[in-house]
């Protein structure tokens, strides 16, 4: 199904001729197997299909309501996501997982579906990190990282096994922390907790810095201070240390100074 979103490129295509510029709807073969392919993609019935493209009025009706799907799948699964994530990261995953729930409550379109369906299983995987403090291969290090720390904050011990040495080894780097510092604290479950809090604390103020970098940089673009925005990056990558935000921050700026594209 992933594969296949590909051809809604076509399906926006038409949709902001017709829908938007007000274009004819012409029923040709090929536009006829656009529609059905498409329908089918969004969970509308060969049969409702079928009756859609007797005539280019229903068929412009048909297009409407698949582009419709998309869009609002696209935003209902965008929001649940962001939703869920914040909830993961404070610990309230019981309300991620809710929040998947919703989605998979309402939403028609099967990819999508399989979106939350994922985010879904990753959460209960997280649940069962942080009650047992067993790892899973198939998750995401941070998150995992993060459940161990809460499961920590719940009054349990850190259990410093060969997975979760490995799992501190793979993100110390992350956080800009050495290979002498992360073999030094591994030496104890009291410095390896204390190296996991460095790692998580270093990710989160890097990520709240780079956000609001963001948003103070694109105000200023927007009301054409370019200097000012350039000057956004050129604060975060005076203090930032950890490696993923000064990429992110470096290639804001490289952006900056791209001239404009032409009209």
């Amino acid at each position: 199904m992933a594969d296949r979103q590909l051809d809604w490129d076509a399906i926006r295509a038409l949709a902001k001729r017709v829908i938007e510029q007000g274009e004819p709807l012409v029923l040709t073969e090929e536009m006829r197997a656009l529609l059905l392919r498409t329908a089918r993609e969004v969970a509308i019935t060969d049969e409702e299909t079928a009756t859609a493209l007797h005539g280019e009025s229903t068929a412009r009706t048909l297009l409407e309501d698949i582009w419709r799907r998309i869009v609002d799948g696209s935003w209902r699964l965008s929001r649940a996501q962001n939703q869920a994530y914040d909830l993961r990261d404070t610990g309230d995953l019981e309300g991620a997982r809710r929040v998947m729930r919703d989605v998979l409550a309402v939403e028609p379109v099967p990819f999508y579906r399989e979106q939350a369906e994922i985010g879904l299983k990753k959460l209960t995987g997280l649940v069962e990190v942080r009650a047992t403090g067993q790892l899973r291969p198939s998750l995401n290090d941070r998150p995992q990282l993060t459940a161990l720390s809460q499961r920590i904050q719940q009054g349990h011990a850190l259990e410093l096994t060969d997975e979760v040495r490995a799992l501190l080894r793979r993100m110390a780097p992350t956080a800009a922390i050495s290979d002498n510092e992360t073999e030094e604290a591994l030496k104890s479950p009291t410095d390896a907790t204390a190296l996991m809090e460095r790692i998580l604390s270093r990710l989160r103020d890097g990520q709240h810095r780079f956000v609001r970098a963001m948003y103070r940089m694109t105000s200023l673009r927007d009301a054409g201070d370019v200097d000012g925005a350039r000057q956004q990056m050129r604060d975060v990558l005076a203090v930032e240390i950890v490696p993923q935000y000064r990429r992110m921050a470096e290639e804001q700026l490289r952006g900056l100074d791209r001239p404009p594209p032409e009209p």
